[in-house]
């Protein structure tokens, strides 16, 4: 099952409600997996810096020392905005591998959820109204945004295993389906460098997707080539600071559907997921197309 939902914005007006509209898609669809759930806003960037958004099971003497430990590696003040178990630093783009790599050697109970000048991920286990309560998600604004309900099927349930998956800069994926090749795909991609948190498939999507960019190419080719280099049946929905992708497997058995407007791009496992939207009655309506890469852009 799992349910995913995505919304582009091309109205900047619309801006203001767009952590609303997404976390009403994303309640709309929690039937379809209650285990965990997750979000990720593109708000607005930040200017010469790298939002590091982080998670921890012990937030309450985490966070605190995590501030008092990078201001002494920083020599001065982190700026950082705690929102109940999730952490956004700001810092500078050359200090964020000092700063990634001390995260990693002095907490071992700290996540890093995502890294880029516009992202911020939350997510957790629990439902998607849980969820969405829990960290104010309904009063974020931002341009675009993804989220995901899961029912876990081939990995725990777990903070590490919701999704999104951010692999790299900006870059995140969620995904309804099962992949069949990932382990193997997985050591392909450990023998090249690329390591990992969780055994589940979709960080291995992820991964894929963005060693692909790392490369030097585009998000749509990349999205072609899993076609591919990927075997299972899935349906991806996937975001970059100013992109909104959609895949779905040759085979196409996961349900998606898709909306345009003059003013928004969303998505949604199931149309009901896109009813509360503004004027979705004239809407261009239509059902993904089989092993087609879809994209817009800002």
């Amino acid at each position: 099952m799992c349910g995913i939902v995505g919304l582009f914005l091309k109205n900047q007006s619309l801006q203001v409600k767009l952590g609303a509209y997404i976390s009403e898609m994303l309640i709309t669809m929690s039937d379809r997996g209650p285990d965990s759930a997750g979000i990720a806003i593109y708000g607005q960037a930040t200017a010469g810096k790298i939002k590091l958004t982080v998670q921890s099971s012990k937030p309450a003497s985490d966070f605190p020392d995590l501030r008092r430990e990078l201001a002494a590696l920083l020599s001065g003040e982190i700026e950082m905005e705690v929102n109940d178990t999730h952490a956004v630093l700001q810092v500078e783009s050359s200090e964020v591998p000092r700063v990634q790599a001390r995260i990693v050697e002095r907490f071992a109970d700290l996540r890093i959820m995502s890294a880029g000048e516009a992202v911020e991920i939350y997510k957790e286990v629990g439902p998607p109204a849980e969820v969405v309560h829990r960290f104010g998600l309904g009063q974020m604004a931002g341009s675009h945004g993804i989220g995901h309900t899961r029912m876990a099927t081939e990995s725990l349930v777990t903070t590490r295993g919701a999704h999104p998956f951010s692999t790299g800069p900006d870059q995140c994926l969620v995904h309804n389906g099962s992949l069949s090749n990932h382990n193997n795909l997985r050591r392909q991609l450990q023998r090249a460098g690329v390591g990992f948190e969780t055994e589940n498939d979709t960080e291995v999507a992820a991964a894929y997707l963005s060693s692909r960019i790392d490369c030097g190419v585009s998000l749509g080719d990349a999205l072609q080539g899993a076609l591919e280099d990927l075997d299972g049946f899935y349906t991806f929905l996937v975001s970059t600071r100013s992109g909104f992708g959609v895949l779905r497997d040759p085979i196409a058995c996961k349900p998606a559907v898709l909306a345009e407007t003059d003013d928004y791009v969303a998505f949604g496992s199931e149309y009901r997921a896109l009813v509360g939207l503004p004027d979705i009655e004239q809407a261009t309506v239509w059902e993904p197309e089989p092993a087609t890469v879809y994209f817009w852009e800002h």
